[in-house]
């Protein structure tokens, strides 16, 4: 993903030394902060699981993944995350919110392929499994006093490695292999989640105020969304009965 969290607006350093009245305005404004994010994160997780269920169960999903038209509807969400990405400086506020809900829309269609496979039961444990994982280490990564940073390199690697794996074994074909691919990536997002909330955080200090805040909302609710569906993805290579 594009360095959005640099956005080129002047950075402010984190305060020190403020009054108790300043303090609690500051924190007040970064809990309304991280809570636009969140909220943001949950509707578009909430659109992708209400597109993918619906599309599934019309009938459609089956029809149109077993035609060409499936690479389209797997490759549409990258395309709107690499806009929204290196588009983050040049697009308005207005046009990052509506390609961040088409987004979530093409995620639902893409994703309504684990309805046709897994069980509506494996995939409610799977997620709720996700949910509660993912607050308690975004919880972590927002309150701990830990410098999260140095793990960024690390996890950023480890992804990038996760996904040649995964292309090698479209040939290979290796269930041990895609069994380890899912243990890896499962705990690299974990891991992600709370690096991402502290970076996120982080750079309330620097865009608080600006016009660009809004912006980084989105873009923080974008970045959470992936950790927490890819985690879930990875995830329900275990706990996932199939049809």
């Amino acid at each position: 993903m594009a360095n959005w969290s640099d956005p080129r607006v002047t950075a402010r350093p984190q305060p020190t030394a403020t009054t108790g009245r300043e303090a609690v305005a500051f924190d007040a404004g970064l809990r309304s902060y991280m809570l636009s994010i969140y909220n943001y994160m949950a509707s578009g997780i909430l659109l992708t699981g209400i597109v993918a269920m619906l599309f599934a169960r019309s009938g459609l999903a089956a029809e149109v993944l077993a035609t060409p038209l499936r690479w389209l509807i797997i490759l549409a969400p990258l395309a709107f995350v690499m806009v929204m990405s290196f588009g983050m400086n040049r697009l308005s506020q207005g046009t990052l919110q509506v390609l961040f809900w088409s987004f979530a829309t093409v995620m639902g269609l893409s994703l309504s392929s684990i309805f046709l496979v897994y069980t509506g039961e494996s995939i409610a444990l799977t997620f709720f499994s996700v949910a509660a994982a993912f607050a308690g280490l975004s919880l972590w990564g927002y309150t701990t006093k830990r410098d999260l940073s140095g793990m960024g390199t690390f996890l950023i690697m480890g992804v990038i490695g996760l996904i040649v794996a995964m292309v090698i074994n479209l040939f290979l074909q290796s269930s041990a292999l895609q069994m380890a691919v899912s243990f890896i990536g499962v705990l690299l997002f974990a891991g992600l989640t709370a690096y991402d909330t502290q970076r996120i955080k982080s750079l309330y200090f620097q865009v608080a105020g600006s016009d660009i805040m809004g912006k980084t909302v989105i873009m923080g609710a974008l970045t959470l969304y992936l950790d927490f569906i890819n985690m879930f993805m990875f995830l329900l290579q275990f706990l996932g009965n199939r049809e």
